[in-house]
């Protein structure tokens, strides 16, 4: 049936808009949705429900445009409806149980996640439970790496971080966010009636005969608290060095660099950079039956079989370096550090790289030879950074623009004469599609610049060089530095310029 005057869109991700003395379950019974196209309220009707939809329109005093939307678009706008429809019974719910009762709830589900229950499986049926679940669910269905739950004024919000930038997944009502919390903090061993400190703990859940470890924070902020959940991956999930997305080049040096019994190498990036992945893919690229590798991290983030691994607990004294001197004695051939925070740390990864020990670690600096500088700021003697370092990889993690949607780009004269960037150049930038959930990005690869100690460097250490002069000096002699490669990455119409500038592009 084709009408006129009524606008038609494919492919949006749309949200319900709420509008006031309108009820949303009304709009969902009779297939009438109202949501904002490009910034502008729209009444989304469906092809074979016109006449229930007009039926109610014609009761509602609303003077919005109509439109048809594709069926993909219409059920993921429907399917939000609905969760705001659960959110509200959810909400009436909560509002006639007992505090006796959510107690008992708090206990049931606790019991039901240490049974260890497939929560695919599960027939339980109560809503929170089911919601909790489905959040575990989804996260791990689109591939995020952290759920976040936070409270504001008046609504709550669930985000998870997918290829390293926050998606929102949902809004809820303050009252099921609480609940939610509540939950969390029950399976996690928390303490659910302290609302006033910062708590940390970890829960498992099995997803499809898959067991996850969950590294749960929560926080109280001015609103209520929030809550951060980090998916800590299975050996399974650690890449080969192949996968991760470095060139062929920096692949070889790597393996070579492995390939020395003794010595530290250092892998340095932001937050977020995938520093971990990558020592736990270079652990893996060395482990045989014949060598012993030992780590101490915090927290464990990939579980392996083949090596052993150490939490730290400063609670109980086990902090990097205590449980680094604890490791010498354990006749290691292999050891990892999941970060040099502090001199002394740096002090025995240093001895340990002297005295026959392959050293694995990562420091939080933004480029290699910045990495060598933060050494001596905290009080690493030269020489024994000169003696004891191999070699230090800065690396960073770009998204790969959809190649389903991307679209081609121009760039603004700054940029093109900043870079020396031909006009005719083919960039692309991120529109979204159903393929990439509207992201407009579908996963991501490494790009790093690798500094090997040579006798060149260890001259300009000597000499007290900066580590931008040391940068510039290895940047001549043909290392290639992070910049330069996102600038290729971009080119070559692989990811977007936002996206390289969020990176480091001009870094």
């Amino acid at each position: 049936m084709k009408l006129n005057n009524i606008d038609e869109f494919t492919n949006l991700d749309l949200y319900p808009e709420l509008i006031e003395g309108i009820d949303p379950d009304l709009c969902v019974k009779n297939s009438l949705l109202i949501t904002k196209i490009e910034g502008r309220p729209y009444i989304i009707l469906h092809p074979d429900h016109l006449s229930d939809g007009f039926n109610l329109l014609s009761k509602l005093d609303l003077s919005l445009p109509l439109a048809f939307v594709d069926q993909d678009s219409y059920d993921r706008l429907y399917h939000r409806f609905l969760e705001i429809k659960t959110d509200r019974e959810l909400s009436s719910t909560i509002n006639e149980e007992s505090e006796t009762e959510l107690l008992e709830e708090d206990i049931s589900l606790t019991e039901f996640l240490k049974n260890s229950s497939d929560i695919l499986t599960s027939e339980e049926s109560a809503p929170i439970i089911k919601f909790v679940n489905s959040l575990f669910y989804q996260a791990v269905k689109k591939g995020a790496s952290d759920i976040h739950i936070e409270s504001h004024e008046k609504r709550g919000m669930v985000r998870f971080r997918i290829d390293g930038v926050l998606v929102k997944h949902v809004d809820l009502d303050k009252n099921i966010i609480a609940l939610v919390i509540s939950r969390i903090k029950v399976i996690s061993n928390l303490d659910i009636s302290e609302k006033r400190i910062p708590q940390d703990g970890r829960t498992q859940v099995k997803i499809a005969g898959k067991d996850l470890d969950i590294r749960v924070s929560v926080l109280p902020t001015y609103y209520g608290e929030r809550v951060v959940m980090r998916i800590l991956m299975e050996s399974s999930d650690i890449p080969t060095l192949e996968k991760l997305g470095f060139t062929k080049n920096l692949q070889n040096e790597f393996e070579k660099l492995l390939e020395h019994s003794h010595g530290m190498i250092l892998v340095t990036g932001p937050t977020g950079s995938g520093k971990s992945t990558t020592l736990h893919t270079f652990l893996q690229t060395v482990a045989t039956p014949d060598k012993n590798i030992i780590t101490v991290e915090d927290p464990v983030e990939y579980k392996a079989d083949n090596i052993n691994q150490i939490q730290v607990n400063v609670k109980t004294g086990l902090t990097f370096a205590s449980g680094l001197r604890s490791i010498l004695r354990q006749d290691p051939d292999i050891v990892m550090v999941g970060e040099i925070r502090d001199k002394e740390t740096a002090e025995i990864a240093i001895q340990a790289a002297l005295t026959g020990h392959l050293m694995l670690s990562t420091l939080h600096t933004n480029n290699t030879a910045a990495a060598i500088t933060r050494l001596v700021d905290m009080g690493v003697d030269d020489f024994l950074i000169s003696s004891s370092l191999l070699g230090v990889l800065a690396q960073r993690l770009v998204r790969k623009l959809c190649p389903d949607c991307k679209k081609r780009a121009s760039l603004p004269a700054d940029i093109k004469e900043e870079f020396h960037i031909a006009d005719d150049s083919g960039v692309y930038e991120a529109v979204g599609c159903p393929k990439c959930n509207f992201t407009g990005f579908t996963g991501r690869r490494a790009v790093g610049e690798l500094l090997i100690m040579d006798d060149e460097v260890k001259m300009m250490l000597k000499n007290k060089m900066t580590d931008f002069e040391i940068r510039e000096a290895m940047r001549n002699k043909g290392m290639k530095l992070i910049g330069e490669q996102l600038l290729e990455l971009l080119l070559t119409g692989e990811t977007s310029l936002k996206e390289v500038i969020r990176v480091g592009l001009k870094d």
